[in-house]
């Protein structure tokens, strides 16, 4: 009875790494200057284009 409760768990825990790996990643790219790649902008909830129209006005 377990098993699905243990599926829930590594399935939260593995969103979160998921997430926080994205932050990261996208973090240091623009520390480092460059542009982030789009798979971690969208599993922030960030649109690419969105992303690099800002500043632009």
């Amino acid at each position: 009875m377990s098993t699905p409760r243990k599926n829930k768990f590594f399935a939260t825990l593995d969103t979160f790494v998921t997430v926080f790996g994205s932050a990261a990643a996208v973090s240091a790219a623009v520390e480092g200057g460059r542009v982030p790649k789009a798979k971690h902008l969208r599993t922030l909830g960030i649109e690419p284009q969105s992303f690099r129209s800002i500043g632009k006005l």
